[in-house]
């Protein structure tokens, strides 16, 4: 057997297939969302996918124990990214979330999900417990998964905030905490709620209780969800068909290039295609997850952990919001939403996920 065919019989060409099914539906569903007015944003998701499908080969080729080495100088330059977009970074409807480079912009915070993911899969690897980590083992963690989470706050970006705090602490349970410890601090996370709602900004309190209560500003922040349900409501059992649907081609849909990229699916490929989509990604993370299991170390199995619980919070998140059974708190949905730093890091996961399967076969 040829180099070239050990290479390529150990790649896990159903992972790729299962990204690329749903990387064409999304560029279906872009093309018919913005050709009439925003068509220069599709071809531009082209070129991020290209993009992206390059720089994913190279995480591939890059031995995934060497990302373990990285972990510390990942995450520093994480959190002065997070820091410098904080100063000098594009302020976009009141909030700092991307870096002016030339004619490209940079969103750091999207970079926090995958550092967050290396950094917990390299402290897990070092800090082995087989009793469950207790509160003292865990502050360390908690200190330095606070710290990127405070300052996406900062920008503010709840909902990024909230996937990588959820991610992290995924991955401690996986990792495993004691009883009597993770009976504490849930009573501890109950008892701060309170204090949680009155942080939250205006405009975030607002679309939680418009969440609660639909009627309550339907033209205002209510407005998104609103149409955004009579955009999935009127696809029915088989949509109204490629390029038909009123909501999305009259513009009544906001964002739908974007956070509601699913009612676009919903209304104009029914609820066929919006099942299909939905089983193409219970394939995609049953895989990574079977990877996982099979990974040849705990450093490797729990990257692959971590990158489902990614996509697992992207796609229950970004659909329910479209569904408007989850407030509306700017998840994009993986490899459909419009935008080059999340597709880069969707391809930068599955890059890390083949990695992990593929160097199975090289020890």
């Amino acid at each position: 057997m040829s180099r070239y065919d050990k290479i390529t019989n150990n790649i896990d060409w159903g992972l790729l297939a299962t990204a690329g099914a749903i990387m064409i539906i999304g560029l279906l569903c872009l093309y018919s969302a913005v050709r009439v007015s925003q068509i220069s944003i599709f071809f531009k998701q082209i070129m991020w996918i290209f993009t992206g499908v390059m720089i994913m080969s190279i995480v591939f080729a890059v031995d995934y124990h060497f990302h373990m080495r990285s972990a510390w100088p990942l995450y520093i330059l994480m959190v002065f990214g997070l820091m410098l977009v904080l100063v000098v970074g594009r302020e976009i409807s009141g909030a700092k979330r991307w870096l002016s480079l030339g004619p490209l912009g940079l969103q750091p915070s999207e970079l926090a999900k995958i550092v967050i993911i290396i950094w917990m899969a390299y402290w897990g690897e070092r800090k082995v417990q087989s009793e469950g980590y207790g509160l003292k083992e865990l502050m360390i963690p908690a200190l330095f998964i606070l710290i990127p989470v405070g300052l996406i706050l900062a920008e503010p970006d709840l909902g990024t905030a909230g996937i990588v705090a959820l991610i992290a602490v995924i991955m401690l349970l996986l990792l495993g905490i004691n009883r009597p410890t993770f009976v504490m601090l849930s009573a501890v996370f109950v008892s701060i709620l309170p204090f949680a709602w009155l942080s939250l900004k205006d405009y975030q309190r607002n679309r939680i209780l418009t969440f609660l209560d639909p009627s309550r500003d339907p033209l205002g922040s209510g407005y998104h969800a609103t149409q955004s349900k009579i955009a999935v409501g009127s696809g029915g059992l088989w949509g109204k068909g490629f390029l038909e649907g009123t909501q999305t081609q009259l513009s009544f849909l906001p964002e739908h290039h974007t956070d509601f990229i699913f009612s676009v699916v919903a209304e104009e490929l029914g609820f066929a295609g919006s099942a299909l989509l939905i089983l193409l990604y219970m394939i995609l993370i049953t895989k990574i997850i079977q990877i996982g299991l099979k990974a040849k170390d705990r450093f490797g199995a729990m990257i692959c952990f971590g990158i489902a619980g990614y996509f697992v919070l992207h796609v229950f998140i970004n659909i329910s919001m479209a569904m408007g059974i989850f407030p509306v708190v700017g998840v994009p949905l993986p490899f459909v939403s419009y935008g080059g730093s999340f597709m880069f890091m969707n391809l930068i996961c599955i890059g890390l996920v083949l990695n992990v399967s593929w160097r199975r076969f090289m020890f």
